[in-house]
């Protein structure tokens, strides 16, 4: 049996999660569940990433302990997750002993290979990327594009920093030929400009004193702790047994998949990999980036206070609801704008008085003559299957519905309701065959068919 690995991102658990992780929780979710259906032995990850310095912040401002804040903090995730109908075969959390001595694990085999040194460092820094940032990447206010309105901390201090601009060549090969695959291309090419433009050596530590001594201590230096992507990239392994469990380590390294947003990038394109050559690991096959939810064209954030709450919509308009519009009603390779109207109405539109109607009408008129139901092969429409596969959720839905547009125009041609004995029967025969036909499709987006889809 063929093994499919995918991963989500590893959010940051400094507050609760907002509406753009629902959104990739249902990407990775579907993609999970695709390949599921081909029979393949799967396995999705997730988890918290803990030790970052914003957590130890946020755990301050609520003058609570940090291990109980984000312990807290994290379960609101998994909530989520499970409120959508998600199950994740590992959450790992960063603050976790396993994980801890996976990521002193993989820093000891980078510095075996000599890409390890510690120099001095001023820098602008900003806390909600966990990245430093040079004047050059900043907008025109020096602030960062990911976090307008945050100003950048000046840090100057002693640092461990990684040799990424040794494995310059050896990227632009993997990301060129596709070796390690960027999905769009377009993303792809601007990794490829960035790597170009000369890739300089990050830092990979901080002090104690900067990090309130919170995160996974350097191996062989007390005074400084392991730099947040470093560390959290890491989960990627430690949550299938690097170096606790090798076995199944074994089984499921590398990644096929890792499921990411455009804003982080650049730590899963370049530093991730670079770090792996650096440790002799197994490098991810692929990388899938997606755009965010917007809120009125602004980016989702708490400072412009836009920040929406998914937990209340799954009550509000049921997990199959929100996975729609997630999947439906956005492109992945485009920002789509999030409002309660836009999910109200093709709630309604297309769940209720589409799909939900059309299965209403025919389950009435076969309850009608006892019916029952034709044997049919179980694959998904070649159009379906390759959208799939180029993870292309909202045009795959797009044909689906298609189909269920051809079933409700027989059932208004044909008005079987008008019917008895054989030519009911007849007319319920294909209109029952197109309604297994939408159900099969539908089984990754996990929408109205609990039955088919509880794999």
């Amino acid at each position: 049996m063929n093994k499919f690995y995918v991963t989500n991102s590893i959010p940051y658990v400094n507050a609760k999660p907002h509406v753009g992780l629902a959104l990739e929780y249902t990407q990775s979710d579907t993609i999970y569940r695709y390949h599921k259906l081909l029979g393949e032995e799967c396995l999705l990850l997730c988890g918290a990433d803990e030790n970052a310095l914003k957590n130890v912040q946020a755990a301050e401002a609520a003058g609570e302990d940090v291990q109980s804040f984000v312990d807290k903090n994290a379960k609101f995730f998994q909530d989520l997750a499970e409120k959508l109908y998600i199950h994740f075969d590992v959450f790992q959390k960063g603050s976790d002993r396993k994980h801890h001595l996976a990521s002193q694990k993989l820093w000891q085999l980078c510095n075996k290979s000599g890409d390890i040194y510690k120099k001095s460092y001023r820098g602008l820094y900003c806390v909600g990327c966990e990245q430093f940032y040079t004047k050059e990447e900043l907008n025109e206010s020096g602030e960062c594009f990911e976090h307008p309105g945050k100003k950048l901390d000046e840090v100057s201090e002693e640092n461990y920093f990684f040799k990424l601009s040794k494995y310059q060549d050896k990227l632009l090969q993997l990301i060129a030929s596709d070796e390690y695959q960027i999905i769009p291309e377009f993303r792809k090419n601007e990794m490829l400009i960035f790597i170009k433009s000369s890739l300089q050596d990050f830092s990979i530590s901080r002090s104690n004193e900067r990090a309130k001594n919170w995160g996974v201590q350097v191996p062989g230096d007390p005074t400084q702790r392991i730099y947040v992507w470093f560390d959290a990239l890491n989960i990627y392994q430690s949550g299938i047994g690097f170096g606790s469990d090798e076995e199944k380590y074994n089984k499921w390294w590398p990644a096929n998949l890792h499921v990411i947003g455009k804003g982080i990038i650049r730590f899963h394109a370049i530093y991730w990999p670079a770090i792996l050559l650096s440790a002799g690991l197994k490098l991810p096959k692929k990388l899938f980036v997606h755009e965010y939810f917007t809120v009125n064209g602004q980016k989702i954030s708490k400072t412009l206070g836009n920040v929406i709450d998914p937990t209340p919509l799954t009550s509000q308009f049921g997990a199959d609801g929100l996975r729609y519009y997630c999947l439906a009603k956005v492109s992945p390779f485009q920002d789509g704008d999030f409002t309660i109207d836009k999910l109200k109405e093709a709630y309604n539109s297309d769940l209720a008085n589409g799909l939900g109607n059309l299965v209403s009408r025919v389950a009435k008129l076969c309850e009608k003559i006892n019916f029952e139901a034709p044997k049919l092969e179980e694959k998904f429409d070649p159009e379906v299957k390759q959208l799939l596969e180029e993870y292309k959720f909202n045009e795959a839905l797009a044909w689906i519905w298609e189909i269920i547009s051809i079933a409700d125009s027989r059932v208004n041609e044909e008005k079987p309701w008008e019917k008895e004995g054989l030519d009911l029967k007849e007319d319920l025969d294909e209109l029952v065959r197109l309604i297994q036909r939408i159900a099969f499709n539908l089984q990754p987006f996990r929408l109205f068919f609990p039955g088919y889809n509880d794999i």
